[in-house]
């Protein structure tokens, strides 16, 4: 048994630690669909304006914002600003293997499985949240 956790610490030390849902993590800027409160595509967060659901999402607690790095600065620097202002934990996420649609998500530390984490920008042109 000796010899497995030798072997077990050295494949860790050179792959570093398992992670499930890999897949998920490839997309969702490193964190599992289980745990987003919200997510925005690239297009989304390159709008010119802050959507005020993801505003309304970082007054949470225990939340962090992850924004994808490989973004032109000018377009996610509002909502880096925004998570400096609120005292909000935030990352850029910048080498992740594979190119992502998703430009940034709101995530909890914990699983909270929300049903909708996309926004429709139809539904929120016509309801305003």
């Amino acid at each position: 048994m000796a010899g497995n956790k030798v072997e077990d610490y050295l494949i860790k030390g050179i792959y570093g630690e398992k992670q499930i849902k890999i897949e998920e993590r490839n997309i969702f800027l490193g964190t599992i669909r289980e745990r987003i409160e919200i997510a925005l595509t690239t297009s989304q967060v390159m709008a010119n304006s802050i959507y005020p659901i993801v505003e309304k999402s970082i007054n949470m607690k225990n939340v962090t914002l992850l924004l994808n790095g490989t973004l032109p600065y000018n377009t996610i620097s509002k909502y880096l600003l925004l998570a400096k202002n609120k005292n909000i934990p935030f990352s850029l996420v910048n080498n992740l293997p594979v190119p992502t649609p998703i430009g940034l998500v709101v995530t909890h530390n914990d699983a909270i499985d929300k049903n909708e984490i996309f926004i429709k920008d139809e539904l929120y042109k016509s309801t305003n949240f």
